[in-house]
């Protein structure tokens, strides 16, 4: 039935399970990003939440390096918001990124689980 050598489908098969592995890999290591990517987020806005609820004559300063400068709060909402929209990018690419790998990682389990059922009895 088969066509190919012995060492050739060997080395198919070396490859694909090289792949899976590969991918489940650098899946886990994009959702862990993506949840580490989450939670930045998630303080930036909380801290845009607190800010916007202090008093718009309250002094608000930036940590830069090991001193602290006096920032408006527009300045630090604006700073803030940009900072939001960045993560948020990072995420969705992150997240295409992760179902690209999904998608790798399922194709090459497939190809291994036709393999295994179509492979000749040995």
């Amino acid at each position: 039935m088969s066509a190919l050598p012995d060492e050739t489908l060997r080395k198919i098969l070396v490859q694909i399970q090289q792949t899976a592995v590969q991918s489940q890999r650098s899946l886990n290591l994009t959702k862990q990003q993506c949840t580490a990517k989450e939670r930045e987020r998630r303080i930036v806005q909380l801290t845009i939440t607190e800010i916007s609820s202090v008093g718009r004559d309250t002094n608000l300063y930036k940590g830069v390096g090991k001193m602290f400068i006096m920032v408006p709060q527009k300045t630090m909402e604006q700073e803030l918001r940009a900072q939001e929209k960045e993560l948020t990018d990072e995420i969705n690419s992150l997240s295409k990124k992760s179902k690209y790998l999904e998608k790798q990682f399922n194709d090459a389990q497939a190809r291994l689980k036709d393999i295994f059922h179509h492979a000749p009895g040995q």
